[in-house]
């Protein structure tokens, strides 16, 4: 099997910041809006008269997916719309260039991303509602994205990777794979290439030069690499709402402590998460979006260790099925779930129930400590059988998900 060590990097990165971000912004009714609600071409086509973003959107960005953090952010280059956030060089005229800010969105957005030690990546659809020969003429149209897709490849130097959707649009259809991504490895050959394969094909692999599978708003699974010829990674891409573009009277949110536990959830299984924000048509984050990703940061801030480099272990938790082992060399991370808070009973529910996690480790333990506080973890190991003695929350917290720190001897 083939492994490349870009695509380990890429899985050492853990937690990123999906953005959707374009004229829908403007329009406040999600991505979808002119396929789902029929909006009028001519209404439609007024809207980069009103695009443009404040100057500090990207830093503002890129410094709340640091504070989240997030090692990675993939921004919307260009969504089913047809707009482009970036300077299309004559390809088009519908960019961001021709827009009422006339800046190229995407250099901002990766001089950001680099100001704040943070990785990017372009999303970068493959159907295309405005661009009429994908509806006339396809063979044109592949050649028009081909050029489009090399354009972030050559102009904003070293990049994560692409990341692709759409294809399910045309499942029947010739989309010269093999030409789109060979031209992306000839300027770009450790860039991450993904293809979303959506909703109804979630994990699925796809043409040979694929770095990672994708479960769309899913919980990942493990992957099954068996007669697979090329190591490739996952990640798990979740909205804070119902719309991943902004829609301002989403109001049904995801609550921060859901976002920690799919978060937990996705390195239990080895795939990335990718959490996105689709900020408001001045770039701004949405209220309640900046304060989830601001909670969401604070469990990072304890656990970040656990969740970057440490991989699957394979050893079930025996009498918990929620909680689980991850490994990197000889320390164990172990992530314990529904561990409530307990105080006075006037003020908190204290049930008296044995929250200890069991499980078989042939390694002997020198030392188990709660990642967020060092204190020590109580346990016995007798041969490979191990009972650690997880304790709830004192008052005054809850961090949703808790880690212990298991450091082994060998």
């Amino acid at each position: 099997m083939i492994v490349k060590p870009y695509i380990k990097d890429f899985e050492k990165l853990g937690f990123g910041m999906f953005v959707h971000f374009g004229l829908y912004s403007v329009l406040g009714k999600g991505e979808w809006a002119l396929e789902c609600l029929k909006v009028p071409a001519e209404e439609y086509a007024l809207l980069p008269g009103r695009f443009n973003p404040k100057p500090e959107w990207a830093r503002e960005l890129a410094a709340a997916a640091r504070g989240a953090g997030c090692r990675y952010i993939t921004l919307t280059t260009r969504h089913h719309e047809g707009f482009s956030l970036y300077d299309t060089k004559g390809l088009s005229t519908y960019d961001a260039i021709h827009a009422a800010c006339g800046r190229d969105l995407v250099r901002e957005f990766v001089e950001a991303c680099r100001e704040q030690g943070i990785l990017p990546f372009f999303y970068h659809t493959l159907l295309d509602w405005h661009e009429e020969s994908y509806r006339t003429d396809f063979p044109a149209y592949l050649q028009y994205l081909r050029d489009s897709v090399e354009l972030l490849c050559t102009n904003y130097g070293k990049i994560g990777g692409i990341w692709f959707d759409g294809m399910w649009d045309k499942p029947d259809a010739d989309w010269e794979e093999d030409a789109l991504y060979g031209m992306i490895r000839s300027h770009q050959p450790e860039a991450m290439i993904i293809n979303n394969t959506g909703l109804s094909a979630r994990g699925e692999l796809g043409h040979i030069e694929l770095d990672s599978v994708t479960f769309e708003r899913g919980k990942p699974q493990p992957l099954n690499f068996e007669g697979v010829p090329k190591y490739v990674a996952s990640e798990m891409c979740e909205i804070f709402a119902d719309h991943w573009g902004y829609a301002r009277e989403d109001l049904d949110y995801h609550s921060p402590a859901q976002m920690i536990q799919e978060l937990a959830e996705c390195r239990r299984y080895g795939a990335n998460m990718l959490l996105n924000v689709g900020p408001m048509g001045d770039g701004s984050l949405r209220p309640m979006d900046a304060a989830t990703l601001g909670i969401v940061g604070e469990w990072v801030d304890y656990y970040e260790e656990a969740i970057r480099a440490p991989r699957p272990s394979g050893i079930p938790v025996k009498n918990k099925e929620e909680d689980f082992l991850l490994k990197d060399g000889n320390n164990y991370y172990l992530f314990c779930f529904r561990l409530p808070m307990r105080a006075d009973a006037n003020v908190a529910q204290n049930e008296e129930a044995d929250f200890s996690d069991q499980f078989e480790l042939e390694d002997k333990i020198t030392a188990i400590t709660w990642m967020d506080n060092g204190e020590t973890v109580a346990y016995e190991q007798a041969g490979s059988q191990v009972t650690v003695h997880t304790v709830p929350f004192s008052y005054g917290r809850n961090l949703v998900v808790r880690v212990a720190k298991i450091v082994s001897g060998q």
